[in-house]
């Protein structure tokens, strides 16, 4: 007899090997073709007992059985076709007990579903009282499906100590079982108050802030003391709500082209990553390991590297770990710290454009004032700079839609009259909300800065998937040339009319003279400034912040090398070399 270990197919040895980590190790299988690959490559290994039932009702109530015994995992495995359909009264039994009731069906590819293949059923939607989640593992064709693969089959695992739980597993029924040891597959462990919280034994730690809310002097305390028991950073946007000791806007140097990925900026041993979702395109980062802190409890793995989700209060997860810790010297943050005064420091003078007006008015803003972001570009622009301590800034980056931006700013002007609140936004922003500049509730303590190039200017930007086709890209995908195509008089007239106070500029000269005005606090009226950008120079500005760190000397080298060749000869060398 042939020797016989694990299927090749990767989104099997993901669940197989995530099974035997999470110490699941009951399962039911029922007979069939598609679920082969997964019966084998279970079968085979002692750590599973297997049990053979060939009525999948009968299975599935076996299971409850077990798991009602024992208190632990059962998996049912079946095939493709009505299998799957005989599970439900079970799975309906299992729901309502909260029995721990995994049911792996396998399937030929979602993309046949639907197109008259035999055996192959619609599972996306099980009925709402038999499975609380059902997850999907694709077959595995690139580094993005076996990422999901391993999302996937970590959710479900933590979710069954809840109650019964579905997979969908996909296969091509791929005859090749010689993989004789699986993968090892990142598990994401789980820990909650009641629980222990394990040793922080890393030298290199992070706290990365996603989207937060204002955070009180308790949290922000309890941030700060962790970074003096561990010699941490914490790297922010604008839109953090953090604005303790190690604060750092970690764009303007994550952002560097020429930062290489080994560089010990973009390297980390531990990151904590608290909030939400992050508009900072720029600082992205390698880490050993990430844990994320959150109420929700969620498995959130934008890094791709989550290890740990903690289910508590970002208080509670830094008070506990910093409790009687002796401070250490912040050498991490002061390196930050001084990288960032370095690079401001060095930034070339800038032509006029978003980044230009970001840096010159974030340190003047009011105190105590809000700014609210448009998305992309103003957001990026104003996460280079500092604005005050006392400042809050905000950004629709939830939806992260160009529809609603100046409707939020006018509603917390609204309940917070006696704050100014200023919206920095682009024309086509504008233009999508314009109609809500006209609400009468709209008071004396609202600034609007519209960057007016007559274009979704995100879409010229240099190396953006955009604009491939350059100057066509203007017609359809930047959408260039409507309401009234950078018209002097348009949004003049119509703010004018609703009672703003109108400046505009076209240059730096202007802008130095009525941006006082803008800021002013003493104003009665609403006031709208307008000013008029162009692609050129919102290009240029992106590229010159971009590039304030010179390339090393291997990097020049390169550079010069791929220019003299073309990366066309480039990447035929490289395959030569690799034969």
């Amino acid at each position: 007899m042939a020797e016989f270990h694990y299927s090749s197919e990767r989104n099997v040895q993901t669940i197989v090997s995530l099974l035997k980590s999470y110490g699941v190790k009951r399962i039911i299988a029922s007979p069939g073709a598609t679920n082969v690959t997964f019966v084998v490559s279970v079968q085979f290994d002692p750590f599973f007992e297997v049990y053979s039932c060939v009525d999948e009702r009968s299975a599935a109530y076996m299971a409850c059985g077990m798991a009602d015994e024992t208190g632990e995992p059962v998996v049912l495995s079946c095939t493709g076709a009505t299998s799957s359909r005989n599970y439900l009264p079970a799975l309906t039994e299992a729901y309502y007990r909260k029995l721990p009731v995994l049911a792996i069906t396998s399937s030929q590819e979602s993309a046949r579903m639907g197109h008259l293949f035999p055996q192959i059923t619609d599972r996306t939607t099980p009925p709402s009282d038999t499975v609380l989640r059902s997850f999907l593992l694709p077959f595995v064709k690139d580094d993005v499906d076996s990422w999901e693969c391993v999302i996937n089959s970590n959710k479900a695992l933590q979710l069954l100590t809840q109650g019964p739980v579905h997979i969908n597993l996909e296969t091509r029924q791929t005859m090749d079982y010689f993989v004789k040891e699986l993968p090892r597959v990142r598990k994401i462990d789980f820990s909650c108050s009641q629980g222990l919280f394990p040793d922080i034994n890393y030298d290199k730690i992070a706290v990365f802030v996603g989207s937060h809310r204002l955070m009180t002097q308790e949290e922000v305390d309890a941030i700060d003391s962790f970074c003096e028991a561990y010699n941490a950073v914490v790297l922010c946007d604008q839109t953090s709500g953090y604005h303790g000791k190690y604060k750092i806007l970690s764009a303007l140097i994550l952002g560097q082209k020429n930062l290489k990925e080994g560089d010990s900026f973009k390297r980390f041993d531990l990151v904590i990553h608290i909030g939400e979702i992050s508009g900072d395109y720029f600082s992205r980062f390698r880490a050993k390991e990430v844990w994320r802190v959150n109420e929700d409890g969620e498995i959130r793995d934008p890094f791709r590297s989550l290890s740990r989700v903690f289910k508590c209060s970002e208080q509670e997860f830094f008070s506990r770990y910093s409790a009687d810790k002796p401070k250490r010297k912040t050498t991490l943050y002061d390196g930050f710290r001084a990288a960032y005064e370095r690079l401001l420091q060095s930034m070339p003078e800038l032509p006029f454009c978003n980044a230009f007006i970001a840096k010159r008015i974030s340190g003047g803003l009011p105190k105590k004032s809000y700014v609210h972001l448009g998305i992309l570009n103003s957001l990026r622009s104003w996460n280079l700079f500092e604005t005050p301590p006392s400042v809050i800034c905000r950004s629709n980056v939830g939806g992260f839609g160009i529809d609603g931006v100046l409707s939020t700013a006018i509603g917390g002007s609204i309940v917070k009259k006696e704050n100014l609140h200023f919206c920095i936004l682009g024309d086509l922003s504008f233009f999508y909300d314009m109609n809500s500049l006209g609400n009468h509730h709209i008071g004396g303590n609202l600034r609007v800065l519209v960057i007016n190039n007559g274009r979704g200017v995100e879409f010229r930007t240099s190396g953006h998937v955009g604009d491939v086709l350059h100057d066509e890209t203007d017609k359809y995908i930047a959408a260039a040339g409507h309401f009234g195509a950078k018209s002097e008089f348009l949004i003049k007239n119509y703010a004018g009319n609703l009672g703003f106070d109108y400046i505009c500029a076209h240059n730096k000269e202007e802008f130095e003279q009525v941006s006082p005005v803008f800021l002013s606090t003493k104003s009665e009226k609403p006031i709208l400034f307008e000013v008029f950008t162009d692609t050129v120079d919102e290009n240029e500005g992106t590229r010159l912040i971009r590039l304030i760190d010179p390339p090393s000397i291997s990097s020049q080298i390169k550079s010069t090398i791929v220019d003299a060749v073309g990366p066309d000869a480039i990447l035929k060398i490289k395959r030569t070399i690799r034969r």
